[in-house]
């Protein structure tokens, strides 16, 4: 049977085509992912373009407000640049993050979960206690500790240039144990069934059962946990920036944008907020739901149909 017949027989497309929710949800992270990395091609200014950014046009009103042009079809922030525009681009940069730091998550967690529940003893106990450690730091306080220290010692102009792969580094550190925890207890269950003890029979090395016939039976819980793990981070990296922790102004990104405007809601100038956090909630909320039916699936005893 080929890859594609398995995929239209299969459970998970099954219930999939059957949930409009789902479906929804799908459809509007599809848009959503495919405007914002096609922002360069699609977006009317580049926010990149000093040239192209003119500081008499800021703060101007979405168009269908008076005083708006058709030239800015939400308006424009407190430089001038054109929001929709810079919408898009802040956007691209919340998803990369987001999704780089979860990819660092998963392969932290995953591997110190597989070592500490095959290996079980003393290292687990040890490893187990870093996660417990840092759990008992929230997210935040390590994010704002860890990008409070780089800012000082390497300058902002050093932060600004780095920023993504600090706030990627920043958030995949913080967050592993949610990956080792869950993936430790699947191994646990797993390395006492037959198959395992069969590999070790045959003479297979430990480094080659865990990847090779563990590894696959724990990867179940690990999808659900990165579909909301991608939103948590999102959210990360909007709150830091949101805190002038994050993206630069320069660099904007969903959190920044928001940040920017902020000071400026009661003046008036409301859409260069609310736009922004009207696009964070939006593909927040929707990447939640597809993990809410992902969980649901691959858990048939709480799926319903």
């Amino acid at each position: 049977m080929g890859t594609l017949a398995r995929i239209r027989q299969s459970y998970i497309l099954y219930s999939f085509v059957r949930d409009w929710v789902a479906i929804t949800c799908f459809i509007v992270v599809c848009i959503l992912i495919l405007i914002s990395f096609l922002s360069p091609f699609i977006a009317p200014h580049n926010p990149y373009e000093s040239a192209s950014i003119n500081v008499m046009n800021a703060e101007t009103p979405p168009m269908w407000m008076e005083g708006g042009s058709s030239e800015f079809i939400l308006g424009t922030d407190s430089q001038g640049r054109d929001l929709f525009s810079t919408l898009l681009f802040g956007m691209r940069i919340s998803i990369i993050i987001g999704c780089c730091a979860v990819i660092l998550q998963a392969f932290l967690g995953v591997i110190i979960g597989l070592v500490s529940g095959y290996i079980g003893g003393r290292l687990d106990s040890f490893l187990m206690r870093m996660a417990d450690v840092q759990l008992s730091f929230s997210t935040m306080m390590v994010a704002i500790f860890l990008g409070a220290i780089f800012q000082a010692a390497f300058g902002v102009a050093m932060y600004e240039r780095f920023a993504v792969v600090l706030l990627v580094f920043i958030i995949g550190l913080a967050e592993w144990p949610q990956y080792a925890r869950t993936v430790r207890a699947s191994v646990l269950a797993e390395k006492q069934k037959e198959y395992v003890e069969a590999a070790r029979v045959i003479g297979l090395n430990s480094a080659r059962i865990m990847l090779r016939h563990i590894l696959p039976n724990t990867l179940s819980p690990v999808l659900v946990i990165s579909t909301v793990q991608v939103a948590n981070a999102i959210m990360s990296e909007a709150a830091l920036s949101f805190l002038g922790l994050g993206m630069p102004v320069t660099r904007p990104s969903l959190g920044s944008l928001i940040n920017s405007g902020f000071e400026f809601i009661f003046s008036g100038s409301w859409w260069i907020t609310l736009f922004p956090g009207i696009f964070l909630v939006l593909l927040i909320l929707v990447i939640n739901l597809l993990g809410d039916w992902l969980r649901d699936v691959l858990n048939p005893k709480l799926y319903k149909g």
